[in-house]
């Protein structure tokens, strides 16, 4: 039976709502970067691996293809992307951070030209220049000082770009080879990522913190999140599911208000404006492209 694509917009909107805690979930642990990569890291990983093992019909072709460039490339994409998306959360504002993170469509579209040989579109480079000044703006605009330059924003907007980068890597490497073991990848980055940070920490200031705070993101609002906005892009178009995923750039920083006390300022709200509206359109482009009948 066929399903509306009603049904995977309310998967991925139920999938976003799930996944827009988790900033704050970060910011109660009250952890340093690298220490929250340990444990998000410890959690996640045995959370998908447990997944994989439950899930997969045929788990030596997995380990098999695992050993390819390609998922090699996916597990060290995990790496990179939990690591910097904790640095981020632990070094500047969450609005920064995930006003770059905000930026996967952007990159997916460039990395397409390179890996399927696509054209980038005139409308792409204008939402990259667009979303360029919405970052500039929270960048310059929200120090504590008129046209201050705040190296702590600079610093949250290169981390949550470079998340971007590896989450779009990884998206369209998994577009190109769509055998690859999604659930082992991402478990066995996650691992990784989670033993460096164990390593650079040290055992003896791991359990510093709110440990819970960890679980509940780790355990479940990270493997549930993923799950569902992974099976709702097989029932609507991706652009659907990015369009629905810009609600963590509102709402992501909206919980960590609330929770923390961490209020955006007016530069980062404006920023944040000009981002969310640049990519809505942009994604609004491409649905009307991908669902033109061919001449």
């Amino acid at each position: 039976m066929t399903k509306s694509p009603l049904f995977g917009i309310l998967l991925a909107l139920i999938g976003t709502l799930i996944l827009t805690p988790d900033a704050l979930l970060m910011r109660l642990s009250g952890m340093e970067g690298f220490q929250m990569a340990g444990w998000r890291g410890l959690f996640m990983g045995s959370m998908m691996v447990l997944a994989w093992l439950v899930l997969s019909q045929n788990r030596l072709a997995d380990m098999a293809r695992l050993r390819t460039g390609s998922g090699v490339l996916i597990i060290l994409a995990q790496v990179f992307n939990s690591t910097l998306f904790c640095l981020g959360i632990a070094n500047a504002p969450a609005a920064v951070v995930l006003m770059g993170v905000a930026a996967v469509p952007i990159f997916s579209a460039l990395l397409s030209r390179f890996v399927t040989k696509e054209v980038t579109s005139a409308a792409t480079w204008a939402t990259i220049f667009a979303v360029m000044i919405g970052i500039g703006v929270a960048v310059m605009g929200g120090g504590h000082g008129a046209s201050t330059l705040d190296w702590r924003l600079l610093a949250g907007a290169g981390f949550g770009l470079g998340v971007a980068f590896v989450l779009a890597l990884n998206f369209v490497t998994l577009r190109a080879q769509p055998d690859l073991p999604i659930l082992l990848a991402i478990g066995i980055g996650a691992w990784i990522a989670g033993a460096l940070g164990w390593i650079i920490t040290g055992p003896g200031q791991m359990m510093q913190g709110a440990v819970w705070a960890m679980a509940v993101t780790g355990l479940l609002v990270l493997p549930l999140s993923f799950f569902l906005l992974s099976l709702s892009a097989r029932h609507t178009l991706a652009a659907n599911v990015s369009l629905i995923m810009l609600l963590e750039t509102v709402l992501g920083p909206f919980w960590v208000w609330l929770g923390v006390g961490e209020m955006p300022t007016l530069a980062m709200l404006v920023g944040g404006a000009i981002v969310v509206i640049s990519l809505g359109l942009y994604l609004i482009h491409l649905r009307r492209q991908s669902t033109r009948p061919l001449a």
